[in-house]
């Protein structure tokens, strides 16, 4: 990947991702689509400032849409779930 690309894109913010962060410290993040694992890795540990014991990566096909006679196509995007070692965790949100 070039240097000076945002490799973390947004969080994904879902209950089913909430209930992982609360019980395994899993996190998930849409990633710029020509990152690897290792990239993640260390923009993670970067900006967040913990330890990543795993990073997982899956591929979206972005789905055919239609309005009416108009047909549209959703982007394809890349999903990365990262472990964090025990003992860290991210603050998306300081609301607590």
């Amino acid at each position: 990947m070039k240097p000076g690309q945002d490799i973390l894109i947004r969080p994904v913010l879902t209950e089913k991702m909430s209930t992982l962060q609360e019980t395994q410290r899993k996190f998930a993040f849409i990633v710029h689509p020509e990152a690897n694992k290792i990239e993640i890795k260390k923009a993670i540990e970067k900006r967040f400032n913990v330890k990543v014991e795993k990073v997982a990566v899956l591929n979206f096909q972005g789905k055919v849409k239609r309005l009416g006679r108009f047909v549209g196509k959703r982007p394809d995007f890349k999903k990365a779930i990262v472990t964090l070692k025990e003992g860290f965790t991210i603050e998306l949100f300081e609301g607590k």
